[in-house]
């Protein structure tokens, strides 16, 4: 075991990144799901779900791929101002050459549209759906990690000690659920019906992973999505958030909880930790002056109905106050809501993430 570890950390010095106050704690983060994570890939595809033109990225480097004003929440579990992990910003994994070293720090394979259900989002053209994103992490491991990491037990190593964050299923709502102009669920399945359909795949695709190599897994619930301003421009006589799709959400989020505690505890070697966004979200909503948020329901980009009708367009002017918005888009919060739901698993007192926090799980 010695001699396999110390195979290990040569192989790795000088890859593993420091920022000015920390040094990174695992070797690499690995992130699959869609456009709440999505820092790029879908540029490469064709697909109308795109933010590769400003104003996107405004606070940042610029337009990136990132549905943001600036950073996403894996951004700044990363890397970012918080600096949690120490590790630089994963590549989305379209935009890296076939051998490139620079997958030891981790990958994206994050898509704009992406949903659990392969048809999930087809509305928008191409994406890469959740199971079309783990065959790309099996090509990823099978075939450029085995070149940089010749010895097997050198690569199970790296890959149990890296962390997975898997933030899905927001799609599979408001991009096919609700849309039974273009998708049968709705009209096939309960709400219930639909929830479980949904973790019951999910729990396949994290076995798959699992059966990859991935070990210490960061599961991201679904917030209240009937506040976000596309689903308020949907309904207009809502008063507040959507009650209605905030109580479809709700079963999957319970169900996802369930489902990480079975596979803990049937997956030897796994750890699986549940961030449950939803509260923290339904909290800056209801009480947004305790996060220095003046506007909940308008998005600092968009058009029509809270700006939610029509999304960010390209050089569009954006509100000025950024940092005072929850939204950024029509779908998106911005960098400073981001910064919040990171805060809420990664910090020192973190409470949104269960049964520990990602610090922790990092450590494990």
């Amino acid at each position: 075991m010695e001699k396999r570890l110390n195979l290990f950390m040569a192989v790795l010095q000088g890859l593993l990144f420091c920022t000015t106050t920390r040094c990174a704690t695992v070797p690499a983060m690995f992130i699959f799901g869609d456009s709440l994570i999505d820092s790029g890939n879908n540029n490469y595809i064709a697909s109308v779900a795109r933010a590769n033109y400003y104003p996107y990225g405004i606070d940042f480097i610029g337009p990136t791929g990132r549905f943001c004003n600036g950073l996403t929440v894996t951004d700044y579990a990363g890397f970012g101002e918080a600096k949690y992990l120490g590790l630089p910003f994963p590549p989305p994994y379209l935009s890296v050459p076939s051998g490139a070293a620079m997958i030891m720090g981790g990958v994206n394979y994050g898509s704009a549209a992406a949903g659990i259900l392969d048809e999930t989002g087809n509305n928008y053209g191409s994406k890469i759906s959740l199971n079309e994103q783990i065959e790309l992490f099996g090509k990823t491991v099978e075939i450029q990690l085995t070149t940089l990491l010749l010895d097997p037990e050198a690569l199970s190593d790296y890959l149990s000690s890296s962390l997975f964050i898997v933030t899905i299923g927001s799609n599979d709502y408001i991009n096919n659920y609700l849309l039974p102009e273009f998708y049968s669920t709705s009209r096939i399945y309960s709400g219930e019906d639909f929830a479980k359909l949904l973790v019951d795949n999910l729990s396949q695709q994290l076995m798959r992973m699992y059966n990859i190599g991935a070990r210490k897994m960061l599961l991201v619930g679904i917030g209240p999505l009937g506040c976000i301003p596309n689903q308020l421009a949907m309904n207009p006589n809502a008063t507040g958030c959507v009650e209605a799709v905030n109580d479809l959400v709700r079963p999957f989020n319970q169900n996802l909880k369930q489902a990480m505690l079975k596979l803990n505890s049937t997956l030897p070697g796994s750890f699986f930790v549940f961030h449950n966004i939803y509260d923290t979200f339904i909290d800056m909503v209801q009480n947004s002056s305790k996060y220095g948020f003046l506007v909940t329901n308008q998005a600092c980009c968009g058009h029509g109905r809270y700006g939610g009708q029509l999304s960010c367009l390209p050089m569009e002017r954006p509100c000025s106050n950024r940092d005072q918005y929850l939204f950024w888009d029509s779908f998106h919060p911005t960098q400073a809501a981001n910064a919040i739901m990171s805060n809420g698993c990664f910090s020192a007192t973190a409470t949104d993430c269960f049964p520990i926090t990602g610090d922790q799980l990092v450590e494990i």
